[in-house]
């Protein structure tokens, strides 16, 4: 039986798989209208807006907004040119939302796949709006605008590259749409939004997707939602890691790929400014880059967010999201994510279906209120393999614990170890930078020795391992040099299907079939190219990246030089990541100087000798040191021999401060020491017991807070092993 639902402008029931048919075709009377107005500017079918405007009619306009910037220094104000596309209703009191794509990209690279322009023919008439968004929502009773970003296409000025120009020149169009500031249209006749309900949700991709969360971190009144896909939120973060150049001149470069071709000689000196107060000298985050962070104003956050990153996006990298997302979270912002397999790419050509059906009730329920359920839903999306995705409540993963994974001396054909307990003993692993090494070079042939890395390896994993959130990287070493740039890598080694993300796709192929979102017109239709997955079967998957320049030890506000010779600690995190090491995989971890083609190199070459009872790595698991340990072998693959070891350890951790005072300590060698004289008579009921009883006087210390975490845990471990041993 068909379901039935009711069309509100005619009164008519009709069979729902009749009524979209039949309701693209009506044009509401003015009585319709006004109960349109009155009521609702929309119509309901399974609890989503249905398309009951007539895509063809819709009216398109072009707008130029006033601003007070000039950053063109030319003495005139700049003005920002916005293109609309509304429903031919709102001439005649409808008021409808909008959703807003501000993009540098309109006249240089395009939107989407496909690459869409607004002028495709370069004949001076804006006859496109790039992507599907008009299609598919002004039916469904949405304007879309698209906004050129300050210095780019139709609007004035010059673009300052993440400058806080470019969110003004978003805010003034936000303003606007709220019956705030002056607009003209191309005859300079004086414009007002008045079809506008001011309520706006910004989306885009990349840059565009950028400009939406500068905009949200600057609190713009009217900006409900923003929908950020592969977006920048410090763009330090971009160009620099932990001190380390992404590449040279990059502000003044993008400046210039998105600058009105017609500009781009007079916005030369915008540019040389750009890559002065950038400072590729050092790589320090200064008050250029500070101007550019909006993590540090996610307290101002007032609109949801829903972030879509690729986990293996390695152009604007995935900590982008991680802090974002943090920073939110502490804020107690509503929000949603989806986290890909893919690298830079749009979920419209990875997830299509699901992408339009999630954004489309994304908006309805922030931009016309319709409780339709959607923030009931877990909160995550992981694509844990190729279209294959899982939910949970939150990210990181609520079950996830902090453990420290010692790098640990080699054992047969392992050329260096992990485990979670201390490594006792002085032992040191060296290697020298090569400047010219990738990330390939360094991860291959996990059991071949060379000269340029370290790395070290787990046992065969008994059973799977989850990863999420941020790994830390903690090395002890000394240097032959005053700088120098250090990379880490963490590994799954073992032959699987994997998304191929690392291929000039970043995780897709473009198929030639297409498939139509919303309704067409002569001039702007609503048909893209479906895309497709790619895989390849690989021995192994570099997991993640970490790196950090060794001057940016301390701050990267400052650099502070290294003294040769003698040994510091280098703390940095990895890149973020939700990741399941499978069964019969090993985990590895690579440690190396410079990383060539993903940053840019340091050529000092430096030699490093690593301290690797000091060096460790501190992985976010699920099930925390338990999980792992039980993946690894009893007790993260080692294990005591005697309770004379035990003391062993119960001092490493006294040594390193892991109680809160000496007495926690000595009260536990104290017990260890009696049951060494059991062990030794061979008195198994009795080492057992006072095992046992040691367990006892963890748990009072841990309770009390006497002893950190992971020496309980560590010992925890040691003890039931031991017992095992007697019974």
């Amino acid at each position: 039986m068909l379901k039935k639902t009711k069309n509100i402008l005619t009164g008519i029931t009709l069979p729902f798989a009749l009524m979209v048919t039949f309701s693209s075709l009506v044009t509401p009377t003015a009585s319709a209208q006004q109960q349109l107005t009155d009521r609702a500017s929309y119509q309901l079918a399974n609890g989503v807006t249905e398309p009951i405007y007539n895509y063809g009619d819709a009216i398109k306009e072009t707008i130029f907004v006033e601003s007070t910037l000039d950053t063109d220094k030319d003495g005139k104000p700049d003005r920002v040119a916005a293109d609309i596309i509304r429903p031919k209703e709102t001439n005649e009191d409808l008021k409808v939302p909008v959703i807003m794509d501000a993009s540098p990209y309109y006249n240089s690279l395009g939107r989407g796949n496909e690459s869409e322009l607004k002028d495709p023919d370069r004949d001076g008439v804006n006859d496109m709006f790039p992507l599907y968004y008009d299609n598919y929502f002004v039916p469904r009773g949405y304007a879309v605008v698209l906004p050129d970003m300050v210095g780019t296409n139709n609007s004035d000025g010059c673009p300052p590259t993440g400058g806080p120009e470019e969110i003004e020149s978003v805010k003034v169009v936000i303003d606007w749409l709220n019956g705030k500031g002056k607009a003209w249209d191309k005859n300079g006749q004086e414009i007002t939004a008045d079809w506008s309900t001011g309520k706006v949700g910004m989306i885009g991709k990349s840059y565009d997707g950028t400009l939406a969360n500068g905009a949200a971190s600057a609190g713009i009144e009217g900006l409900e939602t923003i929908v950020p896909i592969g977006a920048i939120s410090s763009w330090y973060d971009y160009y620099r890691y932990g001190g380390v150049l992404r590449t040279t001149n990059g502000p003044g470069g993008l400046s210039n790929t998105v600058t009105n071709p017609e500009k781009r000689a007079y916005c030369a000196p915008l540019r040389d400014e750009l890559r002065i107060a950038s400072d590729d000298t050092t790589g320090n985050y200064n008050g250029f880059w500070k101007d550019r962070d909006f993590v540090k104003d996610a307290d101002k956050v007032k609109a949801s967010v829903f972030v879509i990153h690729g986990i293996n996006d390695y152009n604007v990298k995935a900590n982008n999201f991680s802090n974002w997302w943090e920073g939110l979270a502490e804020n107690d912002v509503p929000r949603k994510l989806w986290l890909t397999q893919t690298g830079h790419v749009d979920p419209f050509d990875f997830r299509r279906a699901e992408w339009v059906d999630t954004l489309h009730e994304w908006f309805d329920y922030w931009l016309l209120d319709i409780d339709n359920g959607i923030m009931d839903e877990p909160m995550v999306d992981i694509e844990r393999a190729a279209d294959e995705w899982e939910t949970h409540s939150t990210w990181p993963d609520v079950d996830t614990e902090s453990v420290k994974v010692r790098l640990a001396p080699a054992d047969g054909d392992l050329l260096g170890t992990l485990q979670t307990s201390p490594v006792l003993g002085d032992f040191t692993q060296s290697f020298t930078d090569n400047n010219r090494q990738t990330d390939t070079q360094m991860a291959e042939g996990e059991f071949t020795a060379k000269e340029n890395r370290l790395l070290f390896l787990s046992p065969e994993l008994t059973g799977d391992v989850r990863l999420s959130g941020v790994p830390l990287v903690d090395i002890q070493a000394i240097i032959d040099k005053e700088n120098t740039n250090l990379t880490a890598l963490i590994v799954d080694y073992g032959t699987d299907e994997r998304v191929n993300h690392r291929a000039s796709g970043e995780g897709i192929r473009t198929l030639t079939t297409e498939s139509c979102w919303g309704e067409s017109s002569p001039v702007d239709d609503a048909c893209y190219k479906e895309a497709e997955k790619t895989t390849i079967v690989a021995p192994y998957e570099i997991v993640t990246h970490g790196w950090m320049a060794a001057k940016n030890r301390l701050s990267l506000e400052t650099s502070d030089l290294l003294t040769p010779g003698e040994s510091y600690r280098f703390q940095w995190k990895t890149l973020p990541e939700d990741y399941v090491f499978k069964k019969g995989h090993r985990i590895g971890i690579v440690i190396a100087g410079s990383n060539y083609g993903r940053m840019v190199a340091n050529n000092d070459k430096a030699n490093f000798q690593v301290a690797l009872g000091k060096s460790n790595i501190v992985l976010p698991i699920v099930g925390g040191k338990k999980a792992l340990d039980n993946a690894l072998g009893l007790n993260g693959g080692t294990s005591p021999e005697s309770v004379t070891d035990m003391l062993t350890i119960v001092q490493h951790y006294k040594d390193s401060e892991e109680f809160t005072n000496a007495s926690a300590a000595r009260a536990l060698q104290t017990h260890l020491t009696a049951v060494e004289l059991y062990e030794k008579q061979g008195a198994s009921d009795k080492v057992i017991k006072h095992l046992q009883g040691f367990k006892t006087l963890l748990d009072h210390q841990l309770e009390n807070k006497l002893i950190s975490k992971e020496a309980y845990q560590v010992l925890t471990a040691d003890m039931d092993y031991l017992v095992q041993k007697w019974q």
